[in-house]
């Protein structure tokens, strides 16, 4: 039995059943633009509880998670008080967890070397997985990626660039985080826009226009490419739930 939907799911499109659903995010990159001010983190966090929740229909979704921002622990720490245990997933072999929080691409050819190895990794759990599984592809997130890369742009679009290709091949999902606001503005070759080419969706979480409230945290826009055959914008506010 489906869970009720919540206000996100339906700004995604994840409530008008799971077939639907699953149309609506297969072979599909998800894009969460976030800034100082206001952190788009509970976006990833929902959805993985979405994914691998034991009341979900899809109970043979996996998900592969990329941590360049966070150790597991603090993962496992935020769902277990969303009501889904990490840990127990990763057991169950539907959470497939890569923690890069020590990678350090060298210098030279050592950058492409190392995101050609992680994208074989991604790749081979892909492929392991890719028989009537729904694959989900977590990256958190692509700007500590670009610091790993000693700050090849060029190599961060390239890795993303193949790793857009098991969305064609095995229909997987990728949803990833960017730090908008650590960018300069007016560049159009910056990573953010570039990102935004590569997206199906944008998930923009932003301050209030309004300015600041006690109770809500900001704004979470939604921009979806393909609707319309357009631009279409879906915007909702979210309260601010500080986890640590």
């Amino acid at each position: 039995m489906n869970r009720p939907a919540t206000l996100l799911d339906e700004a995604l499109g994840f409530d008008d059943g799971e077939s639907n659903s699953r149309q609506r995010r297969v072979g599909r990159v998800f894009l969460v633009e976030d800034c100082v001010e206001t952190s788009g983190a509970f976006v990833l966090h929902h959805l993985i509880k979405r994914f691998l929740s034991p009341n979900h229909s899809s109970s043979d979704s996996v998900v592969i998670f990329v941590a360049f921002a966070q150790p597991f622990s603090h993962y496992d720490r935020i769902l277990r008080k969303m009501g889904c245990n990490l840990a127990v997933q990763r057991e169950n072999k539907r959470l497939i967890f890569f923690d890069m929080l020590m990678l350090e691409c060298p210098d030279d050819d050592g950058v492409e070397g190392g995101l050609i190895a992680l994208y074989g990794n991604i790749h081979k759990a892909v492929e392991a997985n890719s028989i009537n599984k729904n694959i989900t592809i977590i990256i958190d997130d692509i700007s500590l990626l670009e610091v790993a890369a000693n700050g090849s742009t060029k190599d961060v679009l390239n890795f993303m660039h193949y790793c857009h290709t098991l969305t064609t091949q095995f229909g997987c999902t990728i949803i990833t985080v960017i730090h908008e606001d650590i960018y300069s503005n007016g560049d159009e070759f910056t990573l953010p826009i570039q990102m935004e080419y590569l997206a199906d969706i944008t998930l923009k979480a932003e301050p209030l226009v309004t300015g600041l409230a006690a109770d809500i945290h900001g704004q979470l826009t939604e921009v979806d490419l393909e609707k319309d055959c357009g631009k279409a914008y879906n915007a909702i506010v979210f309260k601010n739930e500080r986890r640590r």
